[in-house]
């Protein structure tokens, strides 16, 4: 038996194999079949108890005796089919996994014998998981540990993976609440087709509302929301996301972080740090990129080098990001600006961040700091790799008390 760690995989021993998940609460497990293009083909795809049954794909249930679980007979499965993703939620609305540490089993469907076990670390405000994943490489089906965590419930994950998820809008209050803040690095839903799913769905997939933030009104204030990039260069304003998706297809080439700024007072340099800090799923840092350090992650991450004065119109720093070249546990990109010299950032004008395609040059998406804090650093924008293998870009705007790349480590992991 095996004990895997977030990331590890292993060749299946045998063709027939079940994964249930046990917590020491009730939990609903669920199965998605999935193409290349990390989607389901159709709503049956999403297999669950109360549609229990897909091509090469069973929902077991435990009765409240035992933990349910999916099966998957290899064997069985359609042409085409190239992963089957296993989630699993609290069964009792709006309950998160805080204090709830779940297990996944991994055993032969046909003997009960078991080949490897999972048990996801450092879980929060997450109302949902992809707990494991079977997928096929080079031929042969293998399971990975994945645990990654969603903040918007199973429809969350649903949504990702392209089933359909029909939700009865809440009445509205008499005072509209704060815009929510998703509590832990979670995907956000796309906009919820009006249209019904073509199969039935469960009841308990409506995304659970989670708790109000606790940030100042100002800073909770500004719009959100995630769009791609079919209709051309996206603005960002604070809070906004974009998929790096253009018709229909992930962006996964090189992409190019230029960051810039000027002086506030005409005749004054000011010298700032352009970096980016790359983190694995479990918000781990891995490496950062700045002026002491112009190339990690095997080459994958490029530092153009230190602007000394902020003169002069263009990037000031450039970043050169290969997405396609990224290691696999590379999933979170948080790109920095700080002042060693100690200027505030009262002190700069015209801060921006762009993303560039590095192969045809055309800027993507553009996000200008509006807002200044006598702080000495700030988080510009941030890269998170979806588990459905999209990038999504998000403009952040948050400052920080740190002159260096190193102070800026541990917030950027928190606003992952």
């Amino acid at each position: 038996m095996t004990a895997m760690t977030p990331g590890s995989n292993i060749p299946l021993t045998a063709a027939r194999v079940a994964v249930d998940v046990a917590a020491p609460v009730r939990l609903d497990v669920s199965g998605l079949l999935l193409g290349a293009d990390g989607k389901v083909r159709s709503d049956d795809d999403f297999i669950f108890y109360n549609q229990p049954a897909g091509p090469g794909v069973t929902y077991r249930s435990g009765g409240g005796a035992a933990p349910d679980a999916i099966l998957v007979d290899t064997g069985a499965l359609p042409a085409g089919i190239e992963r089957i993703v296993v989630t699993a939620s609290p069964d009792a609305a709006g309950q998160t996994f805080q204090g709830i540490e779940p297990t996944a089993t991994l055993r032969n469907a046909d003997d009960g014998s078991v080949i490897a076990t999972f048990t996801p670390p450092q879980l929060a405000t997450e109302t949902a998981l992809v707990v494991v994943e079977i997928y096929l490489r080079n031929g042969a089906w293998k399971a990975r540990a994945v645990g990654q965590g969603y903040a918007n419930g199973l429809a969350g994950i649903a949504t990702d993976f392209g089933v359909s998820v029909d939700d009865e809008p809440a009445a509205a209050p008499a005072s509209a609440p704060a815009p929510v803040t998703p509590a832990a690095p979670a995907p956000v839903a796309p906009p919820v087709p009006s249209a019904p799913p073509a199969a039935p769905v469960d009841p308990r997939v409506a995304a659970p509302v989670p708790p109000a933030p606790t940030a100042p009104p100002a800073a909770a204030s500004a719009p959100t929301g995630k769009i791609n990039l079919d209709k051309g260069r996206v603005s960002l304003q604070k809070n906004q996301t974009v998929s790096l998706v253009k018709g229909g297809r992930p962006l996964l080439s090189q992409v190019r972080m230029g960051l810039g700024w000027e002086p506030a007072y005409r005749g004054k340099d000011i010298d700032l740090d352009a970096s980016v800090i790359a983190y694995g799923p479990q918000r781990n840092h891995l490496d950062s990129c700045y002026f002491g350090k112009l190339s990690i992650l095997n080459g994958s991450v490029k530092h153009s080098g230190d602007n000394l004065t902020g003169e002069g119109a263009g990037d000031d720093e450039v970043i050169t990001v290969d997405l396609g070249r990224l290691p696999a546990d590379a999933t979170g990109l948080v790109f920095t600006v700080n002042s060693f010299s100690g200027q505030k950032f009262t002190e700069v004008a015209k801060a921006y961040c762009r993303l560039i395609d590095g192969t045809t040059g055309e800027e993507l998406v553009r996000f200008d700091l509006t807002t200044a804090e006598p702080q000495t650093g700030v988080m510009m924008a941030k890269l998170i790799k979806q588990f459905s293998g999209e990038w999504e870009m998000t403009a952040m705007g948050e400052f920080v008390k740190s002159r260096t790349v190193r102070g800026m480590v541990k917030p950027a992991a928190q606003a992952l």
